[in-house]
C-alpha cells in the first residue's frame, strides 16, 4: 500500500503560513512597522494605496542589511531576534516570527530595497509569489524599503473576503496609531492615495497622543506614574467628564508592545469606580515596563495578548495608582482636613478693629394706631419699612352679595347659569371615550381591542417607529430641521471626524445642518426635529462607537446602521411617564409601521392577550 503522507512543497506551506499571519493589509503594516522600528530607524514612512489591496510600502532610515540578510530574511523560521528557545522568554525586540516575510512574499508581488550605512552600495530584491525574479545592486540611500504590491493575487477567495476600502483602511490607522504611540521618539508618516494623512514629529509621549487625538485632547489627560519592584507605570489617563460609550481611546502598552488585557482593563474601571456614569467607558494611555522573563507573550498569534506571573499584584498596583492621580490632580474627591482658605481674613482687613453695628429704634412707631404721623422722621425710615391703612376696610361679605341669582344684566350684558341640562353624548359614548389605553409600570402600554387587548413595550415600539423615520429620510432625502441660535461645537479625534465625514450625507438627510468641518471639530447649526440640543454628543458618540463595531460595507447598510443606532438613543427609555395622547399617538404610530411587530433588533414590540385566554385563566 503506498504511504498517504508527504511533505508539502514549500510555496504552498508558505501560503498556509500566510493564512495565520496576514489575515488584511493591516497584518502587513504591522510586521513591517515593527521590523522598521527594530532597525533602529529614526523616521518611518508608510505609503498605502487602495487601502492596501494595490500597495503597503514602508520606508526606514534603520541599519539596513547586508547581501546575504536580504536573502535570508525571506526564508521560513529565518529571524535574526532569536538564537535559542530560551531567548523567547527573554525578548526586548518587538517581532520574532521567522515566517513573517516568507508569508508575505508567497502572497504578494514584494520589491526589497536595503543598504547599510558602511557598504557603498545595497541590494534590490523582487519576489513574486515566494519566487525570487532578481536580485541586483543597487544605488540606495541608508535603510531598508518594502513595496508589498497586490496583496493576495494568487489567493483570489482570501481577496475576495477582504472588506471595503474605508473598512480596511480604518483597522491600518488603528496599527498605525498603535506603533507610534508606543515609540513617540521615532518620526512616523503615513500617506494614503496620494495624500498625507499623519505626520508626526519625534516627540515626548504626551506630544505624541495630542498629534494623534487632536489638539483638545491634551486638556483630557491626567497623568500616572508608579515605580515598583514588579511593574514601573508611566502614561496617561483621562478625567471622567471626558469619557465616551465606546472603547476606542484605550491603549495598554508592555515594553513597548500593545496589547489587550481585560484583566487590567477592569483595574482601570475599579479606579474610576463612583466616578463615572453608567455604560461609559475612561480613556487611558498606560506604558508598562515589566522584566521580560515575568511574561509570555507567545499565547497570542498576533502577540496582542500576554500572561503576566503576578496578575493579582500588578492588578492591584495599577488601580492605586491611577486612583493616586486622579485625587492627587483634584479629578477624585478626596476627603481634606486641612483649613478651608475662603475663611481667611482678608489681607486688606487683616489689621483693622471690628465696628460693632449699631441699632436706631423709633419709639414713636405704633403699629395698632388708625393713622400714622404725617412726617415720619428718618430713624423711621431705617429702622423699618410702614404702611398706610385703609380709611376704611370695605366689609368682605358685600363682595358676594346678589351672586345667588341665575342671571344679571351688567352694561348691557346677561349671565346665564351654568347648570348643566343635557349632555352631547348618550352614555356608552361617554364611556368608551373616558380612556382607550393605560400604561403599567412605565414601561408597556395596554390598548383594548375587539378580541381582547395589545400589551405594546414602549421603548420597542419607539425604536420601530424612529427607524422608519430615519431610514425614510435618509433614502428620499428629506428631512425637517431646527435651526439652533447658537451653533454647537464638538470636538473629535482625526478617526472619528473621518467616519462623520464619510455619514455626512446620510446625518444631513435626517435632518443635521454642518455649518463647519475642521481638522478637529465641527460645528453643527441645525438639528433633527425630534433631538434636543443637550443630547447631541451622546447621540453622535453613540452613533461612531454603533459604526465602529458593525463596520458595514455598503451605503445601504450604513444608512440602516445609521438609523438604527440613532433610534436606539432617541427612544423613549423605561420608566417615563407617557400622557393618554401620547400613549395614543405611540399606539397609533406603530400600527401605521411596515413592520410593527418586530423592533429594528429583531425583539418583539407588542403581545396580544385575547378574552378566551382570559377566560381560561379565570376558569375554576
Amino acid at each position: 500500500m503506498s504511504s498517504i503522507i508527504q511533505l508539502l512543497p514549500d510555496h504552498v506551506a508558505n501560503q498556509i503560513a500566510a493564512g495565520e499571519v496576514v489575515q488584511r493589509p493591516a497584518s502587513v503594516v504591522k510586521e513591517l512597522l515593527e521590523n522598521a522600528v527594530d532597525a533602529g530607524a529614526s523616521e518611518i514612512k508608510l505609503i498605502v494605496k487602495d487601502a492596501g489591496k494595490t500597495l503597503i510600502q514602508v520606508i526606514d532610515n534603520g541599519k539596513g542589511m547586508s547581501v546575504t540578510d536580504s536573502r535570508l530574511c525571506f526564508e521560513r523560521h529565518a529571524t535574526s531576534k532569536i538564537r535559542f528557545a530560551e531567548d523567547l522568554f527573554s525578548l526586548h525586540t518587538k517581532g520574532f516570527r521567522g515566517e513573517a516575510l516568507a508569508s508575505i512574499a508567497a502572497i504578494a508581488h514584494v520589491e526589497m530595497k536595503t543598504k547599510q550605512d558602511q557598504e557603498e552600495l545595497g541590494t534590490h530584491i523582487v519576489i513574486e509569489g515566494s519566487k525570487f525574479i532578481s536580485q541586483e545592486v543597487a544605488v540606495l540611500p541608508r535603510g531598508t524599503s518594502f513595496a508589498i504590491k497586490n496583496l493576495f493575487f494568487n489567493i483570489p477567495a482570501r481577496r475576495n473576503f477582504l472588506k471595503s476600502d474605508t473598512v480596511e483602511f480604518r483597522h491600518i490607522v488603528d496599527e498605525f496609531e498603535r506603533v507610534a504611540l508606543a515609540h513617540s521618539n521615532i518620526g512616523f508618516i503615513l500617506y494614503h492615495n496620494g495624500s498625507e494623512m499623519f505626520n508626526l514629529p519625534s516627540s515626548n509621549p504626551r506630544q505624541r497622543i495630542v498629534n494623534i487625538f487632536s489638539g483638545r485632547t491634551n486638556e483630557k489627560l491626567v497623568p500616572v506614574k508608579e515605580s515598583t519592584e514588579i511593574v514601573e507605570i508611566e502614561g496617561f489617563v483621562c478625567k471622567p467628564e471626558f469619557a465616551k460609550k465606546n472603547r476606542g481611546e484605550q491603549f495598554f502598552f508592555v515594553n513597548d508592545r500593545f496589547i489587550k488585557s481585560g484583566y487590567l482593563h477592569h483595574a482601570v474601571s475599579a479606579a474610576y469606580e463612583g466616578l463615572l456614569k453608567d455604560g461609559s467607558q475612561p480613556g487611558y494611555f498606560l506604558y508598562l515596563t515589566v522584566p521580560p522573563n515575568t511574561i509570555d507573550i507567545n499565547i497570542h498569534p498576533t502577540k496582542t495578548e500576554v500572561k503576566f506571573d503576578d496578575e493579582h499584584a500588578l492588578y492591584a498596583i495599577l488601580r492605586s495608582a491611577i486612583k493616586h492621580s486622579l485625587g492627587q490632580f483634584n479629578v477624585a474627591p478626596v476627603l481634606d482636613f486641612d483649613r478651608d482658605a475662603n475663611l481667611d481674613t482678608p489681607y486688606n482687613y487683616e489689621n483693622k478693629e471690628a465696628v460693632m453695628p449699631t441699632v436706631v429704634v423709633d419709639r414713636s412707631y405704633n403699629p395698632f394706631a388708625d393713622e400714622k404721623p404725617s412726617r415720619p422722621t428718618s430713624a423711621s425710615f431705617s429702622s423699618s419699612p410702614s404702611f398706610r391703612k385703609a380709611e376704611k376696610a370695605p366689609v368682605w361679605e358685600s363682595l358676594y352679595t346678589e351672586l345667588t341669582q341665575t342671571s344679571e344684566e351688567v352694561e348691557g350684558f346677561s349671565f346665564e347659569s351654568e347648570e348643566v341640562t343635557g349632555s352631547l353624548f348618550n352614555d356608552n359614548e361617554v364611556e368608551q371615550a373616558v380612556q382607550k389605553t393605560y400604561q403599567i409600570h412605565k414601561k408597556y402600554i395596554v390598548s383594548p381591542i375587539k378580541s381582547g387587548m395589545v400589551i405594546i413595550d414602549q421603548k420597542r415600539a419607539h425604536q420601530r417607529i424612529l427607524y422608519e423615520q430615519f431610514l425614510t429620510n435618509i433614502t428620499v432625502h428629506h428631512a425637517a430641521s431646527q435651526q439652533l441660535l447658537f451653533p454647537l461645537m464638538l470636538y473629535f479625534n482625526r478617526s472619528e471626524l473621518d467616519l462623520i465625514e464619510e455619514m455626512r450625507g446620510a446625518l444631513e438627510n435626517t435632518g443635521f445642518v454642518f455649518a463647519e468641518f475642521n481638522s478637529d471639530h465641527i460645528v453643527i447649526s441645525g438639528l433633527p426635529v425630534n433631538v434636543v440640543e443637550s443630547e447631541v454628543s451622546i447621540l453622535i458618540e453613540e452613533l461612531i462607537s454603533d459604526l465602529q463595531q458593525e463596520v458595514p460595507d455598503t451605503s445601504f447598510s450604513q444608512s440602516d446602521s445609521i438609523a438604527k443606532s440613532m433610534a436606539r438613543s432617541l427612544a423613549i427609555k423605561t420608566g417615563i411617564l407617557l400622557t393618554e395622547k401620547e400613549q395614543e399617538n405611540m399606539v397609533n404610530s406603530l400600527f401605521a409601521c411596515k413592520e410593527p411587530g418586530v423592533s429594528p433588533f429583531h425583539k418583539p414590540t407588542f403581545i396580544t392577550v385575547s378574552v378566551e385566554d382570559l377566560d381560561k385563566r379565570f376558569a375554576i
